[in-house]
C-alpha cells in the first residue's frame, strides 16, 4: 500500500506538469475562437486562419484619428512666414501650418505638441527630432510620390507608423546575436537561439538584415539533385523562411495570402499580392539604406541599437498586424499636402519613368542599383522601377 505523502506527491508532481505544460502549449498556438477562410480552389489548403477575438483588438488600434480641416489651396506662400524652410517650400501659409498641427496630434507626446521638435526660436535645428522630422517628411512625399507600386493609391502619413508616438512602435535594429561556443560547434548561422520576429523558431533570429538592408534575393534550395547550375543552400531557405514568417506576422496573414500552397516558388500561381509584397520588401530596402541609415549621425546614443546602428523600417511598422495599413483606408487623400504634387521633392527634378510595374505573375528582375546614401538636407534620389521587359523564368 503507498504511503499518503508519497501519493500526495505523485498527484503534485502531475498538476504541476500539467500546468506547466499547458502554459508552454498555451504559448504555441492561439487560443479559440479561431475560424478558416477559403481563397483557392479545395484541398489545397489555400485559406487563412482568422481569430474574431484579434481582429476586434486590431481593429480598435487602426482607427483614423479625424483629419484637420482642409486649407485653403490659395494664399501667400510658406516661405514669406516661416525661415529656415528646406522641405514643403511648395505650401502656402495654410497648408504648411495644417501640416505642422497635424504632426503634433500623430507624432508629438501630448505634453509637448510643437516643443517637440521646436525651439523657442522656431527656426532653430538645434533639436534632432527637427532635423529627423524635416527627413520623414521627405520620405513620405517620396513613397506617396514614387512607390505606387506598393503603396497604390492609399499612400501614407506620418501616423501610418507612428499612431500617436513620438517613436514607432515597431522598428528594427541589426541583432547581435547571442554569444555562442566555439571552434566547431560556433558556426550556427544564427540559428537556435529563438526571437519574436522570427516568430520563435529555432530558424535565424534576424530576417531583416540581409534583405531590407543589404541586397540578398530571397531563395529556397536548389531545385535539382545533381551538379548544375542552381546553387542556392539551405542556409538561404533558412533565412527566406524566417523572414517570411516576419512578412506573415507584420500583415496578420498565412503563406496563402501570397503563395499557393500546392507550390510556393511558382509566380504564375501566386496571388497578385505577391508582386505587391515584392515592391514592398524594395520599397523598405530602399528606404532603409537612402533614409534612415543616414540620419545615424543625427539620432542621440539612445536612439541607436546596441551596434550603434539607427532603427529601421520593416513590413511591420506600417502594417502593424493587419493585411493593408489602417485596412486600407486612406489618410493621405485627405492631406494633398504629402502627396508631393507636382513639385520637386526638396528640390530635385521628377523621375522619369522607366517602365510598367511588372505583371503579378511575372517575376522581376532580382534587384536594382542603389543611388548614393542621401545627406540629411538632401532627399534620395527616387528607385527606379524595375521595366517589365527585364522578367525573367522563376528558379
Amino acid at each position: 500500500m503507498n504511503h499518503p505523502s508519497a501519493v500526495w506527491l505523485a498527484r503534485a508532481t502531475a498538476s504541476s506538469l500539467l500546468i506547466v505544460g499547458s502554459a508552454l502549449l498555451g504559448g504555441c498556438y492561439e487560443r479559440p475562437p479561431v475560424d478558416t477562410v477559403q481563397t483557392g480552389i479545395r484541398g489545397i489548403g489555400d485559406e487563412q486562419v482568422i481569430n474574431p477575438r484579434l481582429d476586434a483588438i486590431k481593429y480598435k488600434k487602426n482607427q483614423l484619428p479625424e483629419p484637420i480641416p482642409p486649407a485653403d489651396a490659395d494664399g501667400p506662400p510658406a516661405t514669406l512666414v516661416f525661415q529656415n524652410l528646406k522641405v514643403l517650400k511648395d505650401l502656402n501659409i495654410g497648408q504648411f501650418t495644417r501640416v505642422m498641427q497635424s504632426m503634433a496630434a500623430w507624432v508629438a507626446p501630448a505634453d509637448q505638441s510643437c516643443n517637440y521638435c521646436h525651439e523657442a526660436v522656431m527656426s532653430s535645428d538645434a533639436k534632432y527630432t527637427k532635423r529627423v522630422a524635416r527627413r520623414m517628411l521627405q520620405m513620405v512625399r517620396y513613397i506617396n510620390k514614387d512607390w505606387r507600386a506598393h503603396v497604390g493609391k492609399t499612400g501614407v502619413t506620418c501616423y501610418t507608423c507612428h499612431r500617436g508616438q513620438p517613436v514607432p512602435e515597431y522598428r528594427w535594429f541589426i541583432n547581435p546575436g547571442q554569444s555562442s561556443a566555439t571552434g566547431l560547434i560556433a558556426g550556427n548561422a544564427g540559428k537556435n537561439k529563438p526571437s519574436i520576429v522570427a516568430g520563435l523558431s529555432a530558424l535565424p533570429g534576424d530576417p531583416f538584415k540581409d534583405y531590407l538592408l543589404g541586397s540578398e534575393n530571397i531563395r529556397v534550395q536548389a531545385g535539382q539533385a545533381l551538379r548544375g547550375t542552381d546553387y542556392q543552400s539551405i542556409k538561404q531557405t533558412e533565412r527566406t523562411y524566417a523572414f517570411m514568417i516576419s512578412i506573415t506576422q507584420a500583415l496578420g496573414v498565412n503563406c496563402s495570402y501570397c503563395h499557393s500552397t500546392r507550390a510556393l516558388r511558382a509566380w504564375d500561381q501566386s496571388t497578385p499580392m505577391r508582386a505587391t509584397a515584392w515592391y514592398g520588401i524594395r520599397m523598405a530596402r530602399d528606404l532603409n539604406n537612402n533614409f534612415m541609415v543616414p540620419l545615424t549621425s543625427t539620432f542621440p546614443e539612445h536612439r541607436l541599437g546596441v551596434l550603434g546602428d539607427a532603427p529601421k523600417i520593416a513590413c511591420i511598422t506600417c502594417h502593424q498586424g493587419v493585411f493593408k495599413p489602417l485596412y486600407g483606408v486612406s489618410m493621405a487623400k485627405n492631406y494633398p499636402e504629402l502627396s508631393g504634387g507636382d513639385q520637386p521633392i526638396g528640390g530635385l527634378a521628377p523621375p522619369t519613368p522607366t517602365g510598367a510595374s511588372p505583371a503579378p505573375h511575372g517575376v522581376p528582375p532580382a534587384m536594382f542599383a542603389y543611388p548614393p546614401p542621401a545627406t540629411d538636407e538632401t532627399p534620395a534620389t527616387p528607385a527606379q522601377t524595375p521595366p517589365t521587359a527585364a522578367l525573367v523564368a522563376p528558379h
